[in-house]
């Protein structure tokens, strides 16, 4: 049976046998917890405590500030060591609250309390989202509280579920799907509140067979909720692509999923929403994938928002004796964000630690030539841009062309023009670079 799937896209290397069997075991870190006032699109968080307070596991310690903020837990008890301006590993720096991890992950009063969700009103739902400090747990880190909250509820027909995991090496989702399919189940129920006119639609794709059959066995007998497979295929995660599959609606540049009718949601965010409203638990955790060729032992693990990727390399068993890293990525190698250091905190949005043995971007760089105008990026672009259009208004720095007419701005810097690239190209790079100069231009 054929799948529906979107234009364009690509079909890399999966990879995803090396950490997709393993068991899940929650990790425990030992030293310091780091929390960046900014794990999220919008306005850093406010911090609440300072040096020398004791906190504990779900405590609030950043509130948002300003509509498109997102509230801070920690995730361990212990003391605040300091408030403190840090170099985070992806580049830049940025103001975290450091606290001394005691070991005990003694939770605050009320984390954990059991809540009925037939007996939740819409306001109690969107403000345990907010408390929780929910934001898009497949990358985005678009406070959710915020996404639920459009002009027009009436107006949302769909709630979409992305089960999508297309980045290589990437498995937490997919171990999500397979253990937690009642608490997504359940989120789309709490947004089906929100939305009453909604039907809830769980994408998956077709490579994740496992998942596929447990979330049908937990929707069997759930009223307008179902479970669509799409074809496995590189970005799928992407939200243009996916409402454009589930719905046949096409998003315009510059348009808001809501304005087509649809709320996206990965399943992480959704299995959160659960938690935060039905059993009364801040976003302190989430799954997370370390793999690469460079990792001794491959596996996804619960981990605390805010532990050193060092200490969770540590536990998947560290580098291969004898491997050279030559790289580390936050994510997966497609979208991933390069690491200048592993003493860097996992933040909400980041699901997993790529480590390779070789940087396909270096060895690129090696063979890389003039573009031969195949053509190539452009069919594959899932969005339909010209990549190649694009990348010749960039390097003349003719900014104007590149937003106004090439819709540059609307790119998602998925990679797949970069992989298909026979000229070996570092476009995605290209365009990242010149995304950054227009809107630091426009900040001016």
């Amino acid at each position: 049976m054929s799948h529906k799937t979107f234009r364009g896209g690509v079909h890399p290397d999966g990879h995803k046998e090396l950490s997709k069997g393993t068991p899940v075991e929650a990790f425990l870190p030992k030293g310091d917890m780091v929390f960046p006032l900014s794990q999220h699109i919008g306005k850093p968080a406010k911090p609440i405590v300072k040096k020398g307070d004791s906190v504990l596991a779900g405590q609030l310690i950043a509130e948002a500030d300003g509509f498109v903020s997102a509230n801070i837990v920690s995730s361990c008890s212990g003391t605040v060591k300091a408030v403190e301006e840090r170099h985070l590993g992806t580049g830049g720096r940025a103001m975290c609250i450091v606290i001394e991890n005691d070991g005990q992950f003694t939770p605050a009063p009320g984390v954990g309390v059991e809540r009925d969700p037939d007996s939740l009103s819409n306001e109690e739902i969107l403000a345990a989202i907010k408390a929780a400090g929910i934001v898009g747990l497949g990358g985005a880190g678009f406070p959710t509280h915020v996404k639920l909250a459009p002009r027009n509820p009436e107006d949302i027909e769909y709630i979409i579920a992305n089960g999508s995991e297309c980045e290589p090496y990437i498995t937490c989702d997919d171990q999500l799907m397979q253990r937690e399919a009642k608490g997504i189940v359940t989120g789309i129920k709490l947004l089906m509140q929100l939305f009453p006119n909604a039907v809830g639609v769980i994408a998956v794709e077709d490579n994740k067979p496992e998942a596929i059959e447990t979330l049908k066995g937990v929707c069997n007998g759930e009223k307008g909720i179902t479970v669509m497979p799409v074809m496995a295929k590189y970005p799928e995660g992407g939200e243009r692509s996916l409402i454009g599959v589930v719905t046949g609606r096409q998003l315009r540049f510059g348009q808001l999923p809501a304005e087509l009718g649809c709320v996206v949601c990965n399943v992480a965010s959704l299995n959160a929403i659960y938690r935060a409203a039905c059993k009364s638990e801040p976003l302190m955790e989430r799954l997370f994938t370390v793999s690469g060729d460079a990792v001794a032992s491959p596996r996804t693990m619960s981990v605390r928002i805010g532990t050193s990727c060092t200490e969770v390399l540590e536990a998947a068993g560290g580098i291969k004796p004898g491997v050279e890293v030559k790289k580390a990525v936050f994510g997966g190698p497609m979208m991933g964000v390069p690491l200048t250091t592993l003493d860097t905190p996992v933040c909400k949005n980041n699901n997993a630690l790529t480590v390779l043995a070789e940087d396909e971007v270096e060895l690129a760089e090696e063979q890389m030539t003039a573009c031969i105008r195949c053509g190539r990026c452009g069919q594959v672009c899932p969005i339909g841009l010209v990549p190649q259009m694009m990348a010749e208004a960039a390097e003349r720095k003719d900014f104007e062309r590149y937003e106004k007419k090439l819709y540059g701005l609307d790119c998602i810097a998925c990679g797949t023009c970069t992989y298909i690239c026979p000229a070996k190209r570092p476009l995605m790079q290209l365009f990242k670079q010149t995304k950054a100069a227009i809107m630091a231009s426009k900040r001016k």
